[in-house]
């Protein structure tokens, strides 16, 4: 090979390797990924001000004396104080809702636990949002309304003690099986609206006694090396979603453990025939999930149930280990919905399903509208995908279902039931799928 063949092979080379990585830069629409996104630093606790400890606020952590008024001392006093970081030290602090201002965090020390209360009369209902609506509800254990900069760090746990809260909803789901998960009297675990560049890292977010973490219109937040638990056994611990992303823009999920008994990560954004006109609501966009692992879970990612608008969602260098699904589709038919741009690529393990997508029609309300609105997924892709299921694409869909633009592109599947109804897609690609040791083209 002469110098000149040499030459123009190592720049041939070179200009390959900067395509793969402008690609890799990319969101699914082909817009540029803020750099914002890579930096996964974790926040120093110390570089954010002055640590006020409960115990010096008359906090005790004996796992029986309540300390919402502590607490909330601590974080007021904090406030006052320009700001700083509220720190839950050893022990076990039983709590009802707390609520940050600007300018103060949460630090949970390792050997801390912050223990939430299973008397709802320590939740007192406020202006707050739910299942896709705007209402006044009990808030979380752990509240932030309109905290810029707010960040829960620390290896120590925050726990909701769930128990009685799951027992009280499946006596009710026995009197009446059709029973709404609002009939039942549940706080949440963490809720924080209005807030801009958020950070959640390292902390255990354990038994909530409904949805664990709802971020609800935040913009630029990350959640890092999370450990969130609800078990599906002995008893279920229902609607308790690991993260519900609801009607945010840049969000990063990287290295968390998700293992609950609902959905993992949930993204939603408001339900109804008009959905789309309500300013309460709003589209997810820009949503990248990493890095992460999924034990049992109804699904590891879901668009719905109460969801308008999602774009650019990446789910990535995943592992899963048990989900029913891992790309849950809720086509929602009392609901206008466009799920668009989403890439699901370099995820290995066992569920139930690859793909599910559905009418999914618990809680069916036109609202006395006659015509049904039009549910669209459009430029969904899996990429690099090695997966153990029982049924590799469970798929329906009625006249106001649109499947559209589908790519599978190195797909290796192996599946009780493996196959795929090619007429359900408007628009299909297929570059390597194997099925059970078969090229599909």
């Amino acid at each position: 090979m002469t110098y000149l063949m040499m030459l123009a092979l190592i720049l041939q080379l070179a200009s390959c390797s900067t395509h793969e990585k402008k690609i890799a830069e990319q969101f699914p629409d082909g817009t540029e990924i803020p750099a914002w996104f890579s930096d996964t630093t974790k926040i120093d606790v110390k570089a954010l001000g002055t640590q006020f400890v409960i115990t010096d606020y008359g906090a005790i952590g004996d796992g029986e004396t309540i300390n919402t008024q502590a607490i909330q001392k601590t974080i007021d006093e904090a406030a006052r104080s320009g700001g700083g970081v509220v720190v839950i030290p050893e022990g076990r602090f039983l709590t009802g809702a707390i609520f940050f201002k600007p300018n103060t965090h949460l630090h949970v020390s390792e050997s801390a636990i912050l223990f939430g209360s299973d008397d709802i009369s320590n939740f007192p209902k406020k202006p707050s949002r739910m299942e896709g609506q705007s209402i006044d509800y009990f808030p979380a254990v752990v509240n932030a309304y309109n905290v810029d900069g707010f960040t829960i760090t620390g290896k120590g746990t925050i726990d909701g003690n769930g128990l009685n809260y799951w027992k009280a909803f499946w006596q009710r789901r026995a009197e009446n099986p059709d029973c709404t998960n609002l009939e039942v009297s549940r706080p949440r675990l963490v809720f924080i609206q209005h807030s801009n560049d958020v950070q959640l890292q390292d902390v255990k977010l354990h038994n909530s006694g409904f949805w664990t973490t709802h971020l609800y219109k935040c913009n630029r937040v990350k959640a890092l090396d999370l450990h969130i638990y609800s078990p599906a056994k002995p008893i279920k611990a229902p609607s308790t979603d690991a993260i519900d992303i609801d009607a945010c823009t840049d969000v990063l999920v990287n290295g968390c453990y998700m293992e609950v008994n609902d959905d993992a990560v949930a993204l939603k954004g408001g339900k109804g025939p008009t959905a789309d006109e309500d300013p309460d609501n709003g589209p997810n966009k820009n949503i990248i999930i990493q890095n992460c692992e999924f034990g049992f879970c109804h699904s590891a990612v879901t668009c719905g149930s109460e969801s308008i608008h999602n774009r650019n969602i990446i789910v990535r260098d995943c592992t899963v280990d048990g989900p029913s699904r891992v790309l849950w589709l809720k086509n929602r038919p009392d609901t206008p919905q466009l799920y668009e741009y989403i890439l699901v690529e370099n995820v290995t393990g066992r569920a139930q399903r690859l793909i599910y997508a559905k009418p999914w029609t618990q809680f069916f309300d036109l609202k006395g509208h006659k015509t049904q609105p039009l549910s669209q997924a459009n430029h969904i892709t899996f990429r690099n995908i090695d997966l153990t299921c029982k049924i590799f694409a469970d798929i329906s869909v009625t006249e106001y279902d649109l499947l559209k633009n589908f790519t599978f592109d190195h797909v290796t599947i192996t599946a009780e039931n493996g196959e795929l109804n090619k007429d359900l897609f408007d628009g299909l690609a297929i570059n390597q799928l194997e099925v059970n040791g078969q090229l599909i083209d």
